[in-house]
């Protein structure tokens, strides 16, 4: 147990991972005075092997707590309340603009209050308190599962939702409106088809999709600011539906773009193009970055490395792992059965990524423009299936589709 462990008075209590009489205590639940009921362990590999989900309790303890460790944050205000700018990755709001040293011209905006869901929508585990209770410690973030028939009709009817719900999103983007009603699009698209927003606190990240404005690499919070003419906005929708996740994104022209960033939206859409064509049992999982970076590198820009493609199916993120870039480690091979995203993020200038006051949003550390588009992948025995491809009523959006 990370800095020693308490011995707990009684032995009464079970191990909040095994079920199993527990004599050990998280010194940090001690710490925080938290209930000893969840904080209690039989033994160091219990412990050890539930702490990625088991540290979100002393995050939300922390929140949750009158004054913040940080004295510059003793003020924010709660993730109830709206209109606030987004801090600690979506678990308090502030009044003020952090103080940030901005890559881009770009800057955060305030953010609404969390979109209510049904109760009758049937929710992941993190609906509620914001932390994954199943996937941190699941089996298959080291096992490539290999989905049933009946897992894979759920992926393809969600999937398609997502799709859907997407091609929704595309048919309002225009100068003028703001990723929060670009959000709020998508919450409503998403519940009147039965699904739940699979982004909307996870992790307490505070919105029902991603939406990221030029030199946003990914993991953009809508919020108040107004789209403008000449931006580009990629929106990022993950649907969760009969126990099972569809996940894909694109990025779309905002009125007039300007040449250089039309040239590298059409490269990104290629590069996940060309990885698709690759896609076959067989393939190694490392090679998908070979061809990504291959095409990027050619036509001038840059691959990011900090963010890849994952698993997808029952849990929103599990194995395999796939960066989009040369020379990487990803082990394994594809085999019929598996299901995956592949959603390459390009940059006009170098790779690197900085983070954010608000612990979500990527953004170029040159402040240059970036790109990303992704879909859901289902391997079969002669090749690929794309879940979420697009549908003959999907928006034409892009110039090079349409001839």
């Amino acid at each position: 147990m990370a800095g020693g462990s308490d011995a707990v008075e009684t032995a009464t209590l079970s191990c909040a991972k095994c079920g199993k009489p527990a004599h050990l205590q998280c010194p940090k639940c001690v710490e925080l005075k938290l209930p000893r009921e969840g904080a209690a362990f039989c033994s160091q590999d219990c412990f050890k092997a539930s702490w990625s989900s088991h540290k979100s309790v002393h995050l939300k303890a922390k929140l949750s707590s009158p004054a913040s460790e940080n004295p510059s944050e003793q003020n924010s205000a709660s993730p109830n309340d709206g209109w606030l700018y987004c801090l600690r990755k979506g678990q308090a709001r502030t009044p003020k603009l952090p103080h940030f040293d901005w890559t881009g011209q770009l800057r955060p905006y305030p953010i609404s209050k969390r979109r209510p869901v049904p109760a009758h929508i049937d929710q992941p585990d993190w609906a509620t308190d914001g932390i994954p209770k199943i996937e941190p410690n699941s089996d298959l973030q080291h096992v490539v599962e290999i989905k049933t028939p009946d897992q894979i009709e759920r992926m393809r009817e969600t999937c398609r939702i997502a799709r859907e719900v997407l091609d929704a999103a595309a048919r309002v983007i225009r100068p003028g409106i703001t990723t929060d009603e670009i959000d709020a699009v998508v919450h409503e698209a998403t519940i009147a088809a039965g699904g739940y927003p699979s982004p909307l606190n996870y992790h307490f990240f505070p919105k029902s999709c991603c939406t990221s404005v030029n030199e946003v690499i990914c993991h953009g919070i809508p919020d108040a600011r107004k789209l403008e003419d000449g931006d580009i906005v990629n929106v990022d929708v993950t649907v969760y539906y009969k126990g099972v996740h569809g996940d894909l994104n694109e990025t779309f022209f905002v009125g007039n773009v300007d040449e250089a960033s039309q040239r590298l939206v059409q490269c990104t859409y290629e590069c996940l193009e060309k990885a698709i064509a690759m896609v076959k049992p067989g393939v190694r999982f490392r090679e998908i970055g070979e061809v990504i970076n291959r095409h990027a590198s050619m036509s001038g820009f840059s691959v990011v490395k900090s963010y890849c493609g994952h698993g997808i199916g029952e849990l929103f993120h599990c194995a395999p792992n796939i960066p989009h870039y040369a020379r990487n480690k990803a082990v394994g091979v594809m085999k019929a059965g598996q299901t995956f995203t592949i959603e390459p993020m390009i940059n006009s200038g170098v790779w690197r990524d900085r983070m954010w006051p608000d612990g979500w949003t990527a953004v170029t550390a040159d402040g240059k423009r970036s790109a990303q588009f992704e879909h859901t992948l289902l391997v079969t025995d002669t090749g690929v299936e794309v879940l979420t491809a697009r549908l003959p009523s999907s928006p034409k959006m892009f110039p090079w589709l349409n001839p």
